[in-house]
């Protein structure tokens, strides 16, 4: 089966993860047909295991080889190919694309997650729950954004990691290629 995999804060903050040793991991664990996207983590794979086993592999392939610990989301050739369809803010993705993005959590979010974030928000950050996934659109971009790491956290019940809407859609593509 194809997935994704996201690692969250790669190559931020001193954790300095090259993506071609990140790739050489994910062969070592026996994953088939890996390629990367840019340097934030982000990689296409092949592999037989279900996502809570592969996440948890290469949770602690990372921890061992580069020396930190970083939460793993994974989700299915499928599931990415939902998020792709859309979003729940069209004008967004259409003239705002990397203001746009994409949260997944590692466990389904808390239903009243999007409502908790947006009760934080401070420069006009829309939050939408559809289905695990939590849309979020920053106007005045995320940089700027008083919705950090921590409070998605615990608005979601588990960590999450963001991805803009054009990285979506390139993931998108590498799994069809």
């Amino acid at each position: 089966m194809r997935y994704v995999a996201l690692l969250r804060a790669v190559n931020v903050g001193g954790c300095k993860l090259p993506m071609a040793e990140l790739r050489e991991v994910c062969a070592e664990l026996g994953w088939e047909n890996v390629a990367t996207y840019i340097q934030s983590g982000n990689v296409v794979f092949e592999a037989a295991d279900k996502p809570a086993s592969l996440e948890a592999a290469l949770e602690k392939a990372v921890a061992k080889r580069f020396g930190f610990e970083r939460p793993v989301i994974i989700r299915s050739a499928n599931q990415w190919a939902a998020y792709a369809k859309g979003s729940p803010f069209p004008e967004a993705a259409r003239d705002e694309p990397n203001r746009l993005m994409l949260g997944l959590s590692k466990s389904p979010p808390k239903a009243d997650a999007s409502k908790l974030l947006e009760a934080k928000a401070v420069a006009g950050e829309r939050v939408k729950l559809e289905g695990d996934a939590l849309w979020i659109h920053y106007p005045a971009g995320a940089g700027t954004s008083k919705l950090t790491p921590a409070l998605f956290d615990k608005a979601a019940g588990s960590p999450v990691t963001q991805r803009n809407w054009r990285t979506v859609l390139k993931l998108q593509e590498m799994l069809q290629a």
